[in-house]
């Protein structure tokens, strides 16, 4: 019994000896001149999900869901022929070709609209459609724009079709998640993720285009497809890659769907595209401009000149004045402005932003329609109508409405006279007023080639030294 006492009272001990060694050597005295800072950790429960705003959780299954379905292949087939040897070309055997091209496209309404690219149907004489769940349709050639590389098909179904609604392209933000819909390769319903890398791309650097930039994978057969955000909404047509190779290397380019849905709209109604101008001409500003103009502002457009009669100079913008915004949305260059306008009609009213001399102003602009161009050597080109079109059995040209005072005499000799069509300049088809202007920048205003139809139908061209 004496034992036991003895082992527990030196237990005891041991105890209290371990204890207050641990409070001298390991504890320290709680002092008012510093604090240990805390670490806080959260437990989530097993089945919570943090909401993350863009980052790599984000579903794409709902965006891919709706899309898949809306987008199709686009085969256009073109014939030609041509003589492989000499006997053949002696004796008259031409040779039959049939060259195929594809791309996709996607479907905008439930009875057959499907918007597609210029350049995956230009010069085609019959275009196939195919559906996501492999039925094939007839596609009639609605309208097109080269200028956007915009086209119009309309299939003909039975049953309503799967369709993607056009979203909002200028809410569009830089670094926002989007999909690319298509078929490259011919490899049906692919789809491919991506941010958008910027906006109001012009990869010509002549100003005439305003692109979506995208690291969504892109490749051949991709044009004319999709591009979504995660909401399955249309905000853009795939229509360009950034490639050394032919094939997608990090940057892929698609036309905005305000513009896409922009020219859509004006085949429907019209067969080809109203663009509603402001009226003024100048420069977009960086660093070197501005020295020129003598402003401190490095972004903008400075206006050089305003055109009489338009909105522009009605409304009081003046020379010198530097664009800054058009309905909220920022100017910094000139493809801003450009993709702005491209989504605007004739008529329309916009809220324009300056900056003069300092001070900021509003100024509200109706735009306008450039109804006619004045062609050296021939004379004043205009938009046809439709009948005139037709009667011609054309689906493009603009009608010569005046001919050149100087050069009169020569063209009625030759035939050529007011209300004939003029089809290309310079080797460009012209669809609109633009085209014309655009064919004559390329070659610093001068017409070196023309080519007319005659009232009669009969076709010529001419070339100019």
């Amino acid at each position: 019994m004496k034992k036991i006492l003895t082992l527990i009272g030196v237990s005891a001990l041991g105890g209290a000896l371990t204890l207050g060694a641990y409070k001298h050597f390991f504890e320290h005295p709680t002092s008012n001149k510093a604090t240990e800072p805390q670490i806080t950790t959260t437990v989530f429960p097993v089945n919570y999900t943090p909401k993350l705003q863009g980052g790599t959780n984000v579903d794409f299954t709902t965006a891919a869901d709706k899309t898949v379905h809306s987008v199709v292949h686009v085969k256009n087939t073109t014939h030609s022929k041509s003589y492989t040897s000499f006997e053949d070309l002696f004796f008259g055997r031409p040779k039959h070709h049939q060259q195929i091209g594809t791309g996709s496209g996607v479907i905008i309404s439930p009875d057959g609209y499907i918007i597609t690219n210029n350049h995956v149907i230009d010069g085609a004489q019959s275009i196939e459609i195919t559906t996501n769940d492999n039925k094939t349709f007839d596609a009639e050639l609605i309208g097109t724009d080269p200028n956007t590389d915009i086209a119009l098909l309309k299939i003909e179904s039975n049953e309503s079709l799967d369709y993607t609604a056009f979203g909002d392209s200028n809410t569009a933000r830089i670094g926002e998640w989007v999909l690319a819909v298509g078929n490259p390769f011919n490899l049906n319903s692919t789809v491919t993720a991506g941010i958008i890398s910027a906006k109001s791309r012009d990869l010509t650097g002549q100003n005439t285009q305003s692109f979506i930039q995208t690291d969504a994978a892109v490749n051949p057969g991709n044009s004319g497809g999709a591009l979504v955000n995660i909401n399955g909404e249309l905000i853009g047509i795939n229509t360009a890659i950034s490639s050394q190779t032919g094939s997608y290397i990090g940057y892929s380019f698609a036309v905005p769907s305000n513009i896409a849905r922009k020219v859509v709209e004006d085949l429907m109604e019209f067969g080809n595209v109203q663009n509603g101008i402001l009226g003024v001409i100048g420069r977009e500003l960086n660093s070197k401009n501005s020295k020129t103009y003598n402003t401190d502002q490095t972004e903008g457009f400075f206006v050089t000149d305003v055109q009489k009669g338009t909105g522009a100079e009605k409304a009081g913008i003046q020379k010198g004045d530097i664009i800054q915004r058009i309905d909220g949305v920022t100017i910094s260059k000139f493809s801003d402005l450009k993709g702005f306008l491209n989504t605007k009609s004739p008529k329309d009213q916009v809220e324009v932003e300056i900056l003069r001399e300092g001070n900021q102003k509003v100024l509200m602009v109706t735009l306008e329609k450039r109804t006619s161009i004045d062609i050296p050597t021939i004379g004043i080109l205009q938009e046809p109508t439709k009948e005139d079109l037709k009667k011609l059995d054309l689906k493009y040209g603009l009608q010569l409405s005046k001919l050149s005072e100087t050069h009169r005499k020569d063209w009625e000799l030759d035939g050529i006279y007011e209300g004939n069509m003029v089809t290309a300049i310079n080797d460009i088809k012209i669809y609109s007023i633009e085209d014309a202007q655009r064919a004559l920048d390329k070659y610093s205003n001068k017409v070196l080639r023309i080519a007319l139809v005659k009232n009669n139908g009969e076709k010529v061209v001419y070339r100019f030294r």
